[in-house]
């Protein structure tokens, strides 16, 4: 089995220690419960169990609904496979499920060198998007090569300054950060949407919406097994990268987390066991 190692700001949905952290996975089918017919022993799956009720990926073992599993990607192994779910699942709703992301539409992506971000980048390219990322100097050439059509360094320019027209806002940021949510609303259409996926919608945020007559909307992603098997489809077939930065065995969770913490990743981190 194999996880994916998530940010340490994840864990405050479990409550109090002890817990199991982790929610990506990627394995082999070891048994399936009676009546399940989408998967049998021996499949190589990937899915994302029991988010955000509990966790437990960082393990040898997990069980959990079929439904929230897929077959994984046949093109890439599993330390890959492990890196998907979450992230891509997020990247996926937020454009699909909730933006309903048309071709021609104008998308800007905050953090698009990120786990999240490098998939929506190239979800909503794959949609037909005009694709915007924020993203430091050094990670432009690579998110153009997976489709960004424009990418913005915030580290040198205010992204509000040189962005306008946008439709939807992937906004993987927050408020919290030099408050980016808050600023993404100088950049939209009238009517245009802000998805806000890290820390939601804060009063402040919906009052300056709607005097500026812009939608915003908050986020969480859910298990899905069948939007899982059209990524893998993605992947299959060449359409979709993933990035993985470092694969740490899992006794070395401590050191991934430490690693992540410095917020400059390129794609994922992925714990390996030894089962």
């Amino acid at each position: 089995m194999r996880q994916e190692s998530p940010k340490t700001g994840m864990a405050g949905v479990l409550g109090q220690p002890p817990f199991v952290l982790g929610w990506d996975v990627s394995g082999v089918v070891e048994e399936v419960g009676f009546g399940v017919t989408t998967l049998k022993e021996g499949d190589e799956v990937y899915g994302m169990p029991w988010f955000p009720r509990a966790a437990g990926g960082y393990a040898e073992y997990v069980t959990a609904p079929a439904r929230q599993f897929a077959h994984k990607p046949a093109t890439v192994d599993h330390d890959r496979a492990a890196a998907v779910p979450l992230a891509a699942l997020t990247a996926w709703q937020a454009l699909v499920g909730t933006a309903d992301v048309r071709a021609g539409q104008r998308v800007l992506v905050h953090a698009a060198a990120g786990g999240v971000g490098h998939f929506a980048v190239q979800f909503a390219k794959h949609l037909g998007s005009h694709v915007v990322a924020t993203a430091s100097g050094a990670r432009h050439a690579w998110l153009k090569e997976l489709g960004a059509d424009e990418v913005v360094d915030y580290t040198a320019v205010r992204f509000e300054d040189v962005v306008r027209d946008i439709d939807v806002v992937i906004d993987l940021v927050g408020d919290a950060h030099d408050r980016t949510g808050l600023r993404s609303l100088e950049v939209l259409r009238p009517g245009g949407l802000l998805v806000a996926v890290p820390a939601g919608v804060s009063p402040e945020l919906a009052d300056a919406a709607a005097a500026r007559e812009v939608r915003v909307t908050p986020f969480l992603v859910e298990p899905d097994g069948p939007a899982l098997a059209r990524i893998a489809a993605l992947i299959d077939a060449g359409k979709v990268a993933v990035a993985v930065e470092e694969v740490f065995p899992l006794d070395q969770a401590a050191r991934a987390h430490i690693h992540g913490e410095h917020g400059r990743t390129r794609g994922k981190l992925v714990l390996r066991t030894t089962a």
